[in-house]
């Protein structure tokens, strides 16, 4: 039996730009044509990256990202020209995105009478050092205000309070598990009676300008800057920026208050594998069968009736095999013993790895193939 309608998450409303997709609709496209939103850098690009010196022959001239990451319509949130300068740039489009995905709701904040939360994280990257190093804005710039426009933990709010959201904002940092994990909490508040409604979601910028990056042998990054997950000449990823948001509220609610429920989340775990794995970035088998078992128990679903799994699918020896043999762990006997066949996918294929906005993208890419009834 499934849980109950006041048990389970409905999503009513998404907004997300990404390499290749500066929206959802575009996003879609790209999927259902096999396209890669990651693109080659033009001579100019490639000048501007490395000078005008000859870019080494192990230089990979890919990137992977949206449309002008840096560019804020400071005005409408009521920033001043000299305040936008100081704010991280993730601050800045992960605010234009939440706006964007409450309007898909279909929304209007200052009307909603319930409890709104806001569950997000972000990359880290190098802005606040930039602005330090830069003289002229270290002497005439309050430190404190600084830190408040780059502080990760604070980008959630800034969200709250622009938009008028008295819900929990909470910050959620869990590297390139981020966005998922601000799923997860963001249900469990909803479900544990926190808000009422939520959005949740991730955002990165680690490279503002297009630029293309040096390849090392034994290192997560592919030497030809395509990943090809779970493929036997898969040789590493390509990180990118990229940004993810979806509005949640309760099934029964959504039901009642006739939103437009894009798609169900029935469970979801979380967990960590300790000790029980080579190293502090290695992943370990025991540890994703384990939450992978226990999200499928949470959700009450037969694994025998699972059809897709969107994966992490890095493209690496290390992490694939491992992923595919706890999916076997969790799923395998009782897909064997249906007969039954499930398929396995990573959008990372299509958009490269986007760190704290990596999971969204793969929760999206579901979503969208649900509403569709295609299989990209």
């Amino acid at each position: 039996l499934r849980r109950p309608m006041d048990q389970r998450v409905a999503i009513v409303g998404m907004a997300a730009r990404l390499p290749g997709a500066e929206s959802v609709e575009e996003f879609w496209d790209l999927l259902r044509q096999g396209k890669s939103g990651v693109r080659e850098l033009t001579d100019e690009e490639l000048i501007r990256a490395v000078g005008k010196q000859l870019a080494p022959s192990d230089y990979v001239r890919r990137y992977a990202s949206f449309e002008s990451p840096t560019d804020f319509d400071a005005n409408f949130f009521g920033y001043s020209p000299r305040e936008a300068d100081l704010l991280d740039p993730q601050h800045c489009v992960f605010l234009e995105c939440a706006w964007t995905a409450w309007e898909d709701a279909g929304y209007d904040s200052r009307q909603y009478a319930g409890q709104v939360g806001v569950y997000a994280g972000a990359a880290l990257n190098s802005y606040l050092v930039n602005l330090h190093s830069d003289h002229s804005i270290r002497e005439s710039v309050n430190q404190v205000q600084a830190v408040v426009s780059n502080v990760l933990g604070l980008m959630p709010t800034r969200v709250s309070y622009h938009l008028d959201l008295q819900g929990p904002s909470c910050g959620i940092q869990t590297g390139c598990s981020t966005s998922l994990v601000a799923v997860h909490t963001a249900c469990r508040s909803l479900l544990d009676g926190d808000c009422d409604m939520a959005l949740a979601g991730g955002v990165t910028i680690g490279q503002p300008n297009p630029t293309g990056y040096q390849y090392e042998e034994g290192s997560i990054a592919s030497p030809d800057g395509r990943c090809r997950a779970f493929d036997a000449e898969g040789q590493g990823t390509i990180f990118g920026n990229g940004v993810g948001i979806v509005v949640l509220k309760r099934l029964q609610q959504a039901i009642d208050d006739g939103d437009n429920i894009h798609a169900v989340i029935l469970g979801s775990a979380i967990n960590n594998d300790g000790s029980d794995k080579v190293g502090l970035l290695a992943p370990s088998v025991s540890g994703q069968a384990a939450v992978i078992a226990s999200a499928i128990k949470r959700a009450q679903v037969d694994p025998a009736t699972i059809s897709y799994v969107e994966a992490h699918g890095t493209a690496t020896e290390l992490g694939d095999p491992v992923e595919l043999a706890a999916l076997d762990q969790a799923m395998g006997a009782a897909l064997k013993q249906a007969s039954a066949r499930c398929a396995v996918g990573s959008v990372k294929s299509n958009l490269g790895h986007l760190d704290a906005a990596a999971g969204i993208a793969g929760l999206m890419k579901v979503v969208l193939a649900l509403q569709h009834r295609e299989l990209p």
